[in-house]
């Protein structure tokens, strides 16, 4: 993109999501909304799934504006459909039966929002079922901390049926709304971009994907690349099956005859002759296999590659030993690449192909097209001047990365005096605590001769004959243990968490 096309960003439909519960209404809103808003005619001549759909609602000027809608198999299948950072879909629709309120799918889909940091709406739907509870239902969503507008947040929401209609309209006005507030813009003067969001195989045009453009203009005779995949752009279809020879941003398109499947998933780019698609693709397969050879080397250890740049090779070597003091727990530096000057285009593509890789310059500065590439791609990049600056942006970027490992703590420790009685899963015993403190709901480890034997859960507890939640150190207890293992006198028991480090 260049500062030219910058100037001419205008206005882009939003690309929606909607997600929850599997039976909650997703397939039954999307139906609704593709027969009722579809461009240009009716839904009956889509034959096949496609992933994506155009709508279009009028907009409060009046004015028809256009929507996309991604149709994702579920929010796992969306959670992997975006591509480090870069998200596929600008608005979530989060949505939520009226019968059945929040359910633990609802809240998954939820988690998925909020790692793509998506501003969503809520759809409360079926409120034409006899069995619709909406107050209890809002009530169910403020208890799991989703707080809607007018109940202790600013969550736009529209309650609906989906079956009927009612109340669909309203939803489109509030994706357009949220929409405008993110102030979505592209440039039609830009070469398209954007992402695979199906493929498979026809049996009459080969190799079909689904893409959805995210800027920029798509034309005829121009060629798709996706890593090490391309496409002409010659059997080219809108979401309908139509033919057309041109496409513009947040546009559903489809394109055949791909050289490769494309991965679901990732960014496309479009070059403009067979020549540039080639040589994007082989440049991809190089930057793969050294890619792979790296990983395969240390198939046990999570790697962090690393690609540095800086304004001498003294400085590479200077930073090369700074880094050496950089060891993160459960992971692994390696230096991928060195070299001098700039920070190109070309570094950002190299660093693209494992999603963990990071590139620091020193002492220089990232070029135009780098800087736009980066935030296309979602690369972690950045430049210093100080060295120290640098070890410790890496230090903390690799902490943050680094696979977290569970750990047990212990938090309290009792010997077992008595034992009382016994069922085939409940052991009663007493004993009395001789470090931290015992605590009623907590999972614990069984000890005999300092082995562990097995494990359990407090189910009650008490001191001095009454309930208690929390026994202290020093102080003798009651305990209901459920365990399968025989608790006898002498044996200890340990309380404990999980955390991740």
């Amino acid at each position: 993109m260049t500062d030219k096309n910058q100037n001419k960003m205008i206005e882009r439909p939003p690309v929606v999501v909607i997600m929850g519960h599997i039976d909650h209404g997703k397939s039954t809103l999307l139906d609704y909304i593709r027969k009722s808003n579809i461009v240009s005619g009716e839904a009956g001549g889509i034959t096949q799934h496609l992933g994506a759909y155009e709508v279009e609602h009028k907009g409060e000027d009046g004015s028809d504006k256009r929507i996309t809608f991604l149709d994702t198999p579920g929010h796992e299948a969306f959670c992997g459909v975006r591509n480090r950072g870069a998200k596929v879909a600008d608005v979530g629709i989060l949505i939520v039966s009226a019968e059945d309120g929040v359910k633990p799918q609802t809240l998954e889909a939820l988690g998925c929002i909020k790692n793509d940091k998506l501003p969503y709406i809520v759809a409360i739907n079926k409120i034409d079922s006899p069995r619709a509870n909406v107050d209890m239902t809002k009530n169910s969503l403020v208890e799991n901390e989703i707080y809607l507008e007018g109940f202790g947040g600013d969550i736009p929401y529209a309650e609906i049926s989906a079956k009927e209609g009612t109340g669909v309209d309203d939803l489109l006005d509030l994706v357009l709304i949220v929409s405008e507030v993110e102030e979505l813009k592209a440039s039609k003067e830009n070469k398209a971009s954007g992402f695979v969001i199906e493929s498979h195989k026809d049996k009459n045009k080969g190799i079909t994907s689904t893409l959805v453009i995210k800027d920029g203009t798509l034309d005829q005779g121009q060629f798709v690349v996706c890593k090490d995949a391309f496409a002409p752009v010659r059997i080219y279809e809108d979401f309908k099956g139509d033919a057309i020879k041109t496409a513009h941003f947040s546009t559903p398109v489809k394109i055949s005859g791909w050289s490769d499947f494309p991965n679901v998933g990732e960014i496309f780019e479009t070059v403009d002759s067979k020549k540039e698609a080639e040589k994007y693709c082989e440049e991809h397969r190089e930057i793969k296999n050294n890619f792979s050879q790296i990983m395969s080397s240390s198939e046990d250890e999570f790697i962090i590659p690393l690609i540095v740049k800086a304004d001498t090779h003294g400085s590479i070597e200077a930073v090369e030993h700074e880094l050496e003091k950089v060891k993160p727990e459960n992971a692994k530096i390696k230096i991928v690449m060195t070299e001098t000057g700039n920070i190109t285009e070309k570094d950002i593509k190299i660093a693209s192909s494992n999603e963990n890789s990071l590139v620091i310059g020193f002492g220089i500065g990232m070029d135009k097209q780098a800087e736009i590439m980066r935030e296309r791609l979602g690369v972690s990049v950045e430049t210093f001047n100080i060295i120290y600056e640098l070890t410790e942006w890496v230090q903390n970027k690799t902490e943050e990365m680094r696979p977290k490992l569970d750990v047990e703590e212990i938090t309290g420790k009792a010997k077992i005096l008595a034992h009382f009685s016994q069922t085939k899963t409940i052991q009663v015993v007493g004993g009395r605590v001789e470090e931290g403190s015992i605590i009623i709901g907590k999972q614990i480890k069984i000890l005999r001769r300092g082995e562990e034997i097995g494990r359990g859960k407090i189910k009650e507890l008490q001191q001095a004959k009454a309930k208690a939640t929390e026994v202290s150190e020093g102080n003798e207890f009651g305990i209901s243990i459920e365990t399968k293992i025989e608790i006898a006198p002498g044996d200890y028991i340990e309380t404990f968490v999980v955390v991740k480090k």
